[in-house]
């Protein structure tokens, strides 16, 4: 019987069209000769569904019907519980729709690329490609992210950290902390947020807050970073585990504005959303040799220090006057999933899901290797339980 792959998608998030694309390019990429693929698409509302019309994304234009021609699912939190269920049992017949074999969440966001998703795959215990729930939380969030990286010598810009609350209770504080510690111009962030959804440039105090308070609108962890003037964008793709991977070519993202926007990354300069390869960018980006390497070397070690699996990309920024590097972020679910990275590299889209799915089952074999439990029981020990309460 072929592998069945589960490929996850949607979800509530900011960027949940974008994953509805990426997936659709990922299970149009999957040999159908060497594997089975089950799409679960989860709703803006958090609901699961699956589907022979959910592979094509102009199936999407009408989301009421094409849920009318799909079926609620759900998976059960039991390990070991890879079936996928009906939610509306049969009258006669088992209610399970599907065993999966292995998942490839193509989940962009919050609440999909931050750990909350790969926590409920840890719990079933289902082999998966990608980040587990540490690394993606860790990736996923901008303010973690940097002090893991500054902790491993990986360079970042200065920045200044706060919550939602912080900001209401101590603003003028942290101003002058940012405007002492930074100055301007700087760019205000949400920290758990990517495809550049919140974010701003600021060049004064009156522009500061203004920008803060678009950011807090969608998350609660808010950073200031220092905006290198004149920079050059570079992203590079990772492929692999934290102990063994590659880098691929570098690509030079071009921006219609100061910052990338979400219009850059996603709509290609086009009124029909394509996903990340749609966007203009140069492919290998036009860089000397060292400063190629240099970055491909950062790519790797941030993908390193987070401890990421299976296919990420880290986007780095130059300073065009000093050529200093500085990482950027990470993407543990970029959009597209890279692939036109990897196809520029040599990796073909299909070659690179065989590599997910390798990797996941590989992950999978390495965890049943270390111990999780002892096989004894301190109950039937006898005696009393040291720290017990005492009556």
């Amino acid at each position: 019987m072929k592998t069945n792959i589960g490929v996850f998608f949607g979800g509530r998030s900011t960027e949940h069209e974008i994953s509805v694309i990426s997936a659709s390019q990922a299970m149009h990429a999957i040999n159908r000769e060497k594997y089975d693929v089950t799409p679960i698409y989860i709703t803006k509302d958090g609901k699961w569904y699956t589907g022979q019309e959910l592979f094509e994304v102009k199936n999407y234009r009408h989301i009421p019907e094409l849920l009318a021609k799909c079926e609620e699912v759900y998976m059960r939190p039991v390990y070991d519980d890879y079936n996928l269920y009906r939610k509306k049992k049969p009258l006669f017949g088992s209610d399970v729709l599907t065993k999966l074999d292995v998942v490839i969440p193509v989940l962009h966001g919050s609440n999909g690329e931050d750990g909350i998703f790969e926590g409920v795959l840890e719990t079933v215990g289902i082999p998966y490609a990608g980040c587990n729930t540490l690394s993606s939380a860790n990736g996923m969030d901008k303010i973690t992210m940097k002090m893991i990286l500054q902790a491993n010598d990986v360079p970042v810009v200065d920045y200044v950290w706060f919550t939602d609350k912080q900001w209401y209770s101590q603003k003028d504080a942290l101003i002058k902390k940012i405007e002492d510690k930074i100055g301007y111009p700087v760019i205000v962030k949400p920290a758990n947020l990517g495809s550049s959804v919140g974010i701003g440039r600021a060049d004064n105090r009156e522009e500061l807050i203004a920008k803060i308070e678009d950011a807090e609108k969608y998350s609660t962890r808010l950073i200031v970073e220092d905006l290198v003037e004149n920079l050059q964008e570079i992203n590079c793709s990772v492929l692999g585990d934290c102990d063994e991977y590659q880098m691929s070519v570098l690509e030079e993202p071009i921006k219609s504005g100061e910052i990338l926007s979400y219009e850059d990354k996603y709509m290609g300069g086009t009124k029909g959303a394509k996903g990340m390869q749609a966007s203009q960018k140069r492919i290998p980006a036009e860089l000397p040799d060292s400063e190629t390497a240099k970055i491909k070397f950062l790519a790797g070690e941030t993908f390193r220090v987070l401890s990421c699996h299976g296919v990420s990309r880290v986007d780095v920024i130059v300073d065009a006057k000093t050529r200093e590097i500085y990482v950027n972020e990470i993407n543990t679910i970029p959009g597209s999933l890279s692939f036109y990275l990897w196809e520029a590299t040599g990796i073909s889209f299909d070659k690179l899901m065989d590599r997910l799915v390798s990797l996941a089952l590989k992950r999978k074999r390495e965890q049943k290797l270390k111990t999780v439990s002892y096989d004894q029981n301190i109950f039937s020990m006898g005696g009393g339980v040291k720290g017990g309460i005492k009556k």
